[in-house]
């Protein structure tokens, strides 16, 4: 069983300006968060930290009930996927070969690929949609099939956690549904715990079991979305009044923005 917890975590890049403070949250196996906030609310620092990047200048972050710290970066590699918002392509490298390094953590750099490894390879290929481009170089890309391009390679790493940081930015509608349907899947079926940043409140009430609402570096609520996604929190999340309905297929909470009325011509 894998569980990943943050305890009292508080962490800034400048003195007396703290980006999360006084955060706490618990996941175990087949969790399912999506983090959502305004920019800055701290998503992609928290998603960090969670990841071993970032080391909390007060509390701490526990893989499996032990310190972070505790772990080696090759074990942490191998229990935990970062997908970034953005990085830089190196020229010349294919999407297959950019997908292989997600196998770097449990073969090292320079050992050959198994046949496992491939097969990991050709199912991240293939849950992504990418199966067909393999052969393009990663430069080549639109952003859109870049994020995917990253998104496999995460999923070849088989790690227990994954930590994706707006992993729709740049998709289209279908593959957007496709990501987040892929996500929550292999999350049941592999018994993983999955934390997404995202800015679409429906869409992480359609996919997400839990959803946290971050503001000013801390946790305002969190829990299913029946209970977070109320008019109150939002407002206090966004500043923007909204009306929360049902919706008409899912049951899902639906947010609908109260937009002012416009004015004639």
């Amino acid at each position: 069983m894998t569980t990943l917890s943050a305890r009292s975590i508080r962490f800034g890049f400048h003195r007396d300006n703290d980006v999360i403070r006084d955060l706490s949250l618990d996941l175990a196996d087949g969790d399912v968060l999506a983090l959502l906030g305004g920019n800055g609310a701290g998503k992609t620092t928290l998603l960090r930290l969670l990841a071993g990047q970032l080391v909390p200048q007060q509390g701490e972050i526990l893989l499996d009930e032990m310190p972070m710290q505790a772990w080696s970066r090759r074990e942490i590699a191998q229990r935990v996927a970062l997908m970034p918002q953005s990085e830089r392509c190196e020229a010349g490298l294919t999407v297959r070969e950019m997908v292989r390094l997600g196998r770097a953590a449990h073969r090292g750099w320079l050992m050959p690929l198994t046949e496992e490894d491939e097969q990991a390879v050709d199912e991240a290929l293939r849950v992504t949609d990418m199966h067909q481009l393999h052969h393009r170089q990663v430069t080549t890309l639109s952003g859109g099939q870049l994020q995917r391009a990253i998104l496999a390679r995460s999923l070849a790493q088989h790690a227990s956690v994954l930590l994706l940081d707006e992993p729709t930015s740049g998709l289209d509608l279908k593959h957007q549904y496709d990501c987040l349907n892929q996500v929550r899947q292999l999350a049941k079926e592999r018994n993983l715990i999955a934390v997404v940043s995202m800015h679409d409140l429906n869409q992480a009430a359609m996919f997400a079991d839990r959803v946290a609402l971050l503001a000013d570096g801390q946790v305002l609520a969190m829990g299913d979305c029946e209970s977070v996604f109320t008019e109150d929190l939002i407002y206090q999340t966004y500043g923007i009044r909204v009306t929360v309905a049902k919706h008409p297929i899912h049951d899902t909470p639906l947010i609908v923005p109260l937009c002012q009325e416009r004015s004639p011509g």
